[in-house]
């Protein structure tokens, strides 16, 4: 039975407005099992700190998303190395080179699937600013050349972008959906035509929620008609600290973003269910 798996990211876990000081790794763990979720996403290209994060995951009965940086071919290894050592979901790239042209993208990605495959590690692409994929459109010529390229989809790079405007134009949407097709795993927050990470408790807000609740429900359903019978399909809550966020005079976020990762979560299993 395919099955909806909802991570924190532990990022998302720094600098909370709700805080008077710094979470440690391991009160961040402990907290992110004790709300309900599946699992959590970190780094996981050095042994320093996946070790001792994998131990804390293991004793709380969660999942990991691995992501990683990498600028080469040869920079993913590590993170495969340290996948067969601990386990891990899937590793998430962001592909931390920005070639002009399709072409010179190809020897990476291809160099990137065949690890992957050799690992027997499943190794997806975010869909990421300042990043290979930091266009739409060339995120589409990505998929012309390259049609295996599998996905983690964060949307909210492409809003902001691209400066996308509600509604939505039937040639965004036609690319979105194509984005969404190639999508094997999903990472979370709401974004507007000039801000990458809006307040999702916040009412002028809702309409982008919507629009973003609306292409996520399409995402899963996309995922369910490709993805194996037993297969897991993992959503990444991740609302940033500062500079994603959003913050005051007082240089603190204007949203308790712990309490709206949870929000997020819990909207998250309501779409996958309905």
């Amino acid at each position: 039975m395919q099955k909806l798996l909802v991570f924190q990211s532990m990022w998302g876990m720094e600098r909370l407005r709700s805080e008077d000081r710094e979470l440690t790794l391991a009160e961040k763990v402990a907290r992110a099992a004790a709300a309900g979720f599946d699992g959590v996403t970190d780094h996981f290209y050095d042994r320093r700190h996946v070790a001792p994060l994998m131990a804390l995951v293991r004793d709380h009965g969660l999942m990991i998303e691995g992501q990683v940086f990498p600028r080469s071919v040869a920079e993913l290894a590590p993170a495969l190395e340290m996948a067969a050592e601990f386990g891990c979901h899937h590793i998430t790239i962001q592909a931390d080179i920005c070639p002009t042209t399709v072409a010179e993208c190809l020897p990476i990605l291809e160099g990137w699937h065949r690890m992957a495959e050799d690992a027997g590690v499943p190794v997806y692409v975010e869909t990421h600013r300042g990043r290979m994929t930091n266009d739409l459109l060339f995120t589409m010529g990505l998929l012309d050349a390259f049609p295996a390229l599998r996905f983690t989809v964060d949307l909210s790079h492409y809003v902001v972008a691209r400066e996308i405007y509600l509604p939505i134009r039937n040639d965004i949407a036609a690319m979105i959906t194509r984005i969404l097709d190639h999508g094997w795993a999903m990472h979370g927050r709401v974004a507007g035509s000039h801000q990458v990470q809006l307040e999702l408790s916040f009412p002028q807000h809702q309409a982008w929620f919507s629009q973003f609740q609306a292409w996520w429900a399409e995402g899963f359903r996309s995922w369910r008609q490709r993805a194996a019978d037993d297969a897991t399909l993992s959503f990444t809550c991740e609302l940033g600290p500062a500079p994603y966020a959003i913050t005051g005079a007082d240089g603190r976020d204007q949203s308790d973003r712990w309490a709206e990762a949870c929000m997020l979560r819990d909207t998250i299993r309501d779409l996958w269910g309905s």
